[in-house]
């Protein structure tokens, strides 16, 4: 039941991870601290639809 899913970035909003989640158990949406190369910076990392 595990689907792929991509992470974007909250400050310059490119899509930089991809992961999976299961819909099921999580049904908000996923947000991590992640590194965003282009930003330089760990920021906020939201699912995206």
């Amino acid at each position: 039941m595990a689907e792929v899913i991509a992470l974007a970035c909250t400050e310059c909003k490119r899509r930089n991870y991809s992961t999976t989640k299961n819909k099921k158990t999580e049904r908000s949406r996923l947000e991590l601290k992640k590194y965003c190369r282009w930003c330089r910076t760990h920021t906020l990392h939201r699912e995206t639809r």
